[in-house]
């Protein structure tokens, strides 16, 4: 019997029904660079470069999805931040024009449609259009937009840490980020991607009011993806996976996959029945080259996720067979 394509899971995953097998999708896009022997820099700006590292990519991972553009700082640029690079062009944070205080939102700020139409955006898209073109395999494309809680923190300048503290964002900020991010996400679909990764970098300690609250900022975003018959992906990392949080997650209605590096999260979703659609990630810190970090990839025996991805971007210096190996042992027990 045939095994099923990425397609025809993705469609049954869109039905709500189970399938034989997860999506094996990790997140590997900024490995390009290294491909291309580009700082990140330039190769986030040149969809040619792009397109032509992850089709060199997608000859030695043949997973069923292929990561067309994750940046955590999109939509903060889109939306009128400067990006500002140091260590030799490998990471970015970014500034604001004027004076801004701390919690409040940068004035000036681009709207929502016109966040869409910015040209970091409009590079994402170009990398979507160009290899639904020409990957002739027709594995699942993938892109990423940061959660309104992160995005909103990267606006008002809240440290991530300071938010598990108690210190949140205002609800102007979080309306503000929602919109923008549901509107680059409708972009990304539109340009043809199949599966949207919303990603929470920072949560707060989530109530059940709180988490329904957080569930309606993405409900829009959620219903535009599956409209274009894509999978939204809502991923946490594995520290903002508490029991508190978890249990505050599992009394919502969710239209989206939820992920995370987490065997607690793994365990309780599993508990809640085969109903329940969720994901694995595999920390990223589990695939380096060399085991001296002592990390190791979590225990996911005997659940059945809908996918399997990693809980970040794939570093440049990861071991790629180790990646596979760890992704395939988790599809193969589940």
């Amino acid at each position: 019997m045939s095994q099923p394509t990425p397609r025809e899971i993705l469609k049954s995953l869109l039905q709500g029904n189970g399938a034989e097998r997860p999506l094996v999708v990790p997140i590997v896009f900024s490995l390009g660079a290294r491909v291309e022997n580009l700082p990140l820099r330039n190769y986030l700006e040149n969809p040619t470069k792009i397109t032509n590292a992850l089709r060199q990519i997608r000859g030695q991972l043949r997973t069923d999805g292929v990561s067309c553009y994750f940046d955590p700082i999109l939509e903060a640029e889109a939306l009128g931040g400067t990006r500002e690079w140091y260590e030799a062009g490998r990471a970015c944070s970014i500034r604001w024009p004027g004076s801004v205080r701390k919690g409040e939102l940068p004035g000036g700020l681009r709207s929502a449609e016109g966040s869409a139409s910015s040209p970091r955006v409009r590079t994402a898209v170009e990398v979507i259009r160009r290899l639904k073109s020409l990957l002739r395999d027709e594995p699942l494309l993938m892109a990423g937009v940061s959660g309104p809680f992160t995005l909103a923190a990267r606006l008002t300048g809240i440290n991530f840490d300071a938010m598990g503290e108690g210190q949140e964002p205002s609800a102007s900020a979080l309306e503000a980020a929602a919109a923008a991010i549901t509107r680059i996400a409708s972009a990304f679909v539109e340009a043809g991607a199949n599966l949207i990764f919303i990603r929470e970098e920072s949560l707060p300690s989530l109530s059940v009011e709180a988490c329904e609250q957080w569930a309606s900022l993405l409900a829009p975003l959620f219903n535009i993806v599956r409209f274009y018959e894509a999978l939204p992906v809502l991923q946490i990392p594995a520290a903002l996976a508490t029991a508190e949080n978890v249990n505050a997650m599992w009394k919502q209605s969710w239209d989206a996959v939820l992920c995370a590096a987490s065997e607690e999260f793994v365990a309780r979703a599993s508990d809640r029945g085969e109903n329940l659609m969720f994901g694995c990630a595999v920390p990223c810190d589990a695939l380096n080259e060399s085991d001296a970090s002592g990390a190791r990839p979590p225990e996911f025996s005997g659940v059945k996720p809908a996918l399997v991805t990693t809980d970040g971007d794939v570093p440049g210096k990861a071991d790629l067979k180790r990646l596979m190996s760890i992704l395939q042992s988790i599809g193969s027990r589940s």
